[in-house]
Parts: structure tokens; C-alpha cells; sequence
């Protein structure tokens, strides 16, 4: 076997590898921006409906997140999301939107948390959950 072959066979190899490793980084985000569940890590574990949209809490490794999504996305209008641990402020994400406020993480531990998210007038509270 000549060199020349050798070379030809390690550039096609690593031209394969870069690729593959750049589609391994693209995918999960696409596939996590399709599905809805790109927002927050974790697993989804509510959805708080409420007229004009509503608010995806997820859960994981002590941490809770929330986005709230309008129904239809459009002109930028008020939004917020706000996810409280039992004991601690709520860390919040209030402003004017098209399509979603947040997310908001915090850690809460084993602790109760209150999620609330509201678009326009609209709005949803969860009471204490996940305790």
C-alpha cells in the first residue's frame, strides 16, 4: 500500500468524524426546539392551562423550570413567568413578548414551588406543587 492511499483514507476518515461530531451537536437542540421540551432541562412533569396560553413546568436534579407560552405568537405583548421554592423568592421573567417568557429555573430541592405565567390579562397560578 502507498502513502498516497494511506493519506486519502485518514482525510476521508476525519472528514466522517468532524460531521458526524457536528451532527451529534445539532440534532438534540433540534429535535428539543421541535418537540416543545428545548426550553428547560428536565422532564415536563405539569402544563398549567389558561385562555391565552400556558405554562411548561419541567423537573430535574433539584430544579425546577418554567416557560410560559402564548397561544398564538405575534405582536410583542406583557408576559411573565415566575417559579418560587417554598422559603426562597421567586425568580422571575416579566416583559413584552411574542411568543414565550423564560425560562426560569430554581433550586428547589425536596421543597414545594409555585409556578404562575400570565400573557396579557390572562394568567395561571399552580398553588403549591411537586411537594
Amino acid at each position: 500500500m502507498d502513502s498516497l492511499g494511506l493519506g486519502r483514507r485518514l482525510m476521508v476518515g476525519l472528514a466522517v468524524l468532524t460531521v458526524t461530531g457536528l451532527l451529534a451537536m445539532i440534532s438534540p437542540q433540534s429535535a428539543g426546539a421541535a418537540t416543545g421540551t428545548g426550553y428547560c432541562p428536565g422532564r415536563k412533569v405539569r402544563t398549567l392551562p389558561f385562555s391565552a396560553g400556558s405554562v411548561w413546568v419541567f423537573k430535574g436534579n433539584g430544579y425546577v423550570c418554567a416557560v410560559t407560552l402564548a397561544k398564538k405568537a405575534g405582536a410583542a405583548r406583557p408576559m411573565a413567568v415566575s417559579v418560587q421554592a417554598r422559603g426562597s423568592r421567586p425568580g422571575v421573567d416579566k416583559g413584552r413578548y411574542r411568543h414565550h417568557a423564560g425560562p426560569v429555573t430554581v433550586h428547589a430541592g425536596h421543597r414545594c414551588v409555585r409556578v404562575r405565567g400570565s400573557v396579557g390579562k390572562a394568567s395561571a397560578d399552580s398553588g403549591w406543587i411537586l411537594c
